[in-house]
């Protein structure tokens, strides 16, 4: 079962990591500020609500406490003493009481116990001045808050935008390699004043590189050290076949022989390929005629349509060797008709047999792997290696798709191979890297 993925980028990952923790550590101070505020003031109302009582006590007892009433908003024997307050001064103790109203400022009482038995207490609602000082500290804090969530999104881009900017320039650097720019250096692509972890990687990818690049050059020295050294005794051997008597098994003979020093120079030319030493011999040329001329010559069979004419400048032999390797994977492993389009700078190579298997579809033409069984009864895989490669010397792309999907029934599909001509001469090798377009990984109708 597929897991459902959500993409996004390490810029906005870090700026909502830092953002949720600014929030967090705002919202957590903003409620302590807030209750130690609220603490704070309830508690100086407490001890400015019994100095105002104890005040008002001193006058009552100074005055004659039977004639006069207390003064300063005090109560005597006040029956809505809260039962708490009530039960302190029952113990002869001065005491304070807090009571939450449903308006949601504070009830805040103050009693004492008279000489005579009496309660003298004082009531009254929390002061307006400290409610609205309140207000504005919560007003503070909520604007203090937000403030730190976005200014903790503009730190979070800010930091997580260099970031992404050089991962992004290491991941363009590491494609390039992949490409076969082997000179690219990821470290070099990242560049920049401040060393974090992006370096290291950067780094390691590019001694990754390094080690990928010697033991391809070590495969490719052997490779070529091998045909160049097998090129002398098979010739010797197709020399001394010649000199035997006619008959069935000297056929054989040279058959093999001469198979053998085919897969020798195939072998040499993937080697020279590799090197990235080969250069084209440019010319101007009508793109059609040459296509049907060169067809002609390599398969009279072969039928050649040419849609629309076009001067391309390209190497006449590299372009003959590309079409005569596709024409002979066509019928080696293809069926008939196999077709020839051209059109403009595009030229088509379509047969009507079970299509390239599904690992040169993903993974290009490769070296000693002709694919599926229904596709690789015979051949050594070079052929459509070395037209690949020689695409690349010229600048141009070479595609691969199948007319029919996966599982359609046979004879109705084939494989096209499709070759794009670069509209400027290459000025390097493998200046254009071999791609599968959307376009052309669609059947055509």
């Amino acid at each position: 079962m597929k897991r459902l993925a959500l993409r996004t980028g390490v810029r906005w990952k870090i700026s909502i990591a830092i953002a949720a923790v600014g929030a967090l550590i705002a919202v957590a101070l903003s409620l302590v500020v807030h209750n130690a505020a609220r603490v704070s003031m309830i508690e100086n109302a407490r001890e400015v609500q019994l100095e105002r009582l104890l005040g008002a006590q001193r006058f009552y007892e100074a005055t004659s406490m039977q004639k006069n009433a207390p003064k300063f908003g005090a109560k005597l024997n006040d029956p809505t003493i809260p039962a708490s307050l009530r039960d302190e001064v029952r113990k002869n103790r001065r005491a304070t009481h807090v009571a939450e109203s449903a308006d949601g400022a504070p009830d805040v009482w103050a009693a004492v116990p008279l000489a005579n038995g009496d309660v003298l207490s004082l009531h009254t609602r929390f002061a307006d001045r400290s409610a609205t000082i309140m207000d504005d500290l919560d007003r503070a804090l909520i604007i203090g808050s937000v403030s730190v969530v976005f200014g903790g999104c503009a730190l979070g881009v800010l930091i997580g935008g260099q970031l992404s900017r050089r991962l992004r320039k290491a991941a363009a650097a590491a494609g390039r390699v992949a490409e076969g720019h082997t000179d690219v250096r990821v470290r070099e692509a990242v560049g920049g004043v401040v060393r974090d972890e992006t370096d290291e990687l950067a780094r390691a990818v590019d001694a990754l590189t390094d080690a990928l690049n010697e033991r391809i050059e070590a495969e490719r020295r052997v490779t070529a050290d091998i045909a160049h050294e097998l090129r002398t005794p098979v010739t010797g051997l197709l020399t001394a076949a010649e000199l035997l008597p006619p008959g069935r098994p000297t056929e054989l003979v040279r058959d093999r022989a001469q198979a053998m020093r085919t897969l020798v120079e195939d072998v040499l030319e993937v080697a020279r390929l590799d090197s990235a030493s080969e250069r084209a011999e440019l010319q101007e040329l009508p793109l059609g005629e040459f296509v049907s001329r060169r067809i002609g010559l390599l398969d009279p069979d072969v039928t050649v349509q040419v849609v629309h004419e076009s001067w391309v400048s390209t190497d006449p032999r590299r372009l003959e060797r590309i079409l005569g390797n596709l024409l002979g994977n066509a019928a080696k492993h293809g069926s008939t008709p196999v077709e020839v389009t051209v059109e403009g700078r595009v030229v088509r190579v379509r047969d009507h047999g079970p299509g390239f298997p599904e690992e040169l579809l993903r993974d290009g033409p490769s070296r000693f792997r002709t694919g599926s069984m229904d596709r690789a009864g015979h051949g050594h895989g070079l052929g459509l290696t070395i037209a690949a490669g020689q695409a690349r010397v010229l600048g141009a792309r070479l595609t691969f798709r199948n007319a029919a999907p996966s599982g359609a029934a046979e004879g109705t599909g084939g494989a096209i191979a499709v070759l794009w001509l670069p509209e400027h001469a290459p000025t390097a090798t493998g200046s254009f890297p071999m791609l599968r377009t959307a376009d052309e990984r669609q059947p055509q109708g």
